[in-house]
């Protein structure tokens, strides 16, 4: 499904050198900084990864799934942080717009993503509500021409830097399940929204995350995405694209960490001779070898499906299943083979082993996963 190889070819040619060459030397700065760079933000918007995915009638560059994907690996081979900054205006920050908003939305909105003008993100998580988000708590009255937002949404990715909030709020009290949600866009400034303090996390510093609290909201009627009820459809559509893309993402970080592995286990001798020449060493780095190989063959091949215009709901929690499954496996075992190094934070395996612990829980936990597999071979079957 990719357009155009040799200007795919020359698209992951830039990225690829961009990661090599300024993102990879400073992610040692971002971790302890927790910030990235403003004016390696301002690169990133300048080499369009803001709106990589946004169609190019809005600015973007309109890339399928598979071409995607392709960039996703590109990225993985540095620090998460500097995709997270980016990933929302391409993924779920946007893609709720993309998919089922009115034209005058796109118009308004799409374009300030793509340019990285504005930072969009998504409100789904509650304090009380996580995998079980058909429950959630926050509701929007409507009154007039607005609804009155009012609700704390919990873990949102660029929650401290956005300029909108893509809401899930529950419009209709009286249905409890999911179809009582609906879908808005909230722009900062509004009054009505406070933002808590940035999370202190396990890993991915540099990657914002904080509480959104909506108390008296009022959001213009005009902001609501799609219908009143469709909410939850619209941002199950959103996580099955955002699936396969942090799929693709892991398994780049994979192929990262199997290189900084592979040229420690060549330069480090034990017993007189290099350890990568020992067999037991040699079989952790065959394991990671095969592992991040299935899964780049697996999320291509879910995303050729995709742009062909099938369902893959069931191949995208799969892909997100297997690929971060795989990854936390990898920095496992990349941690080991460089012993007592791997646990000294001079060492960019030490980060890793923590940033990517938190792909088995977001866009759906791996137990989500297998839920959503195991429920759709059913229904399929019967």
């Amino acid at each position: 499904m990719i357009r155009d190889q040799e200007t795919l070819n020359q698209l992951i040619d830039i990225v690829d050198r961009f990661v090599r060459e300024r993102l990879m030397p400073i992610e040692q700065q971002v971790a302890e900084n927790h910030e990235v760079p403003e004016e390696v933000i301002q690169e990133m918007k300048d080499l369009g990864l803001f709106g990589m995915t946004i169609p190019e009638e809005y600015g973007g560059l309109g890339l399928t799934m598979e071409e995607e994907i392709h960039v996703a690996m590109a990225l993985g081979r540095t620090s998460p942080a500097f995709r997270s900054i980016l990933g929302t205006n391409n993924g779920i920050g946007s893609a709720a717009v993309v998919f089922d908003g009115t034209e005058e939305q796109k118009q308004r909105f799409l374009p300030k993503y793509a340019s990285g003008e504005w930072v969009g993100c998504f409100c789904l998580t509650e304090p009380d509500v996580g995998s079980d988000a058909g429950s959630l708590k926050a509701t929007a009255v409507k009154d007039g021409d607005h609804y009155i937002i009012n609700g704390t949404k919990r873990y949102i990715t660029n929650g401290p830097v956005a300029d909108t909030f893509n809401v899930m709020a529950r419009t209709n009290p009286d249905i409890k399940g999911a179809r009582g949600i609906s879908a808005f866009i909230v722009e900062k400034g509004t009054p009505g929204i406070t933002l808590g303090p940035v999370d202190k996390k396990m890993g991915q510093a540099g990657s914002l995350t904080c509480d959104v609290i909506f108390e008296d909201c009022r959001v213009p009627a005009s902001n609501l995405i799609g219908k009143e009820g469709d909410g939850f459809i619209t941002a199950m559509k959103v996580l099955d694209r955002g699936r396969l893309h942090i799929a693709g993402f892991s398994a780049g970080v994979a192929e990262r960490l199997i290189d900084d592995a592979l040229h420690y286990a060549i330069e480090r001798k034990q017993f007189g001779k290099p350890i990568a020449e020992h067999q037991l060493i040699q079989a952790m780095l065959a394991d990671s070898k095969t592992e991040a190989y299935a899964a780049k063959c697996m999320v291509l091949d879910a995303a050729r499906k995709r742009d062909n215009g099938d369902n893959v709901s069931t191949e995208s929690a799969a892909c997100k299943l297997f690929a971060t499954e795989m990854v936390g496996r990898v920095a496992d075992r990349a941690v080991q083979i460089h012993g007592g190094a791997g646990y000294i934070s001079e060492y960019a395996v030490e980060r890793f082993y923590r940033d990517v612990r938190l792909f088995r829980l977001y866009e759906g936990t791996s137990q989500i996963q297998q839920i959503i597999i195991a429920r759709n071979m059913i229904r399929e079957a019967q």
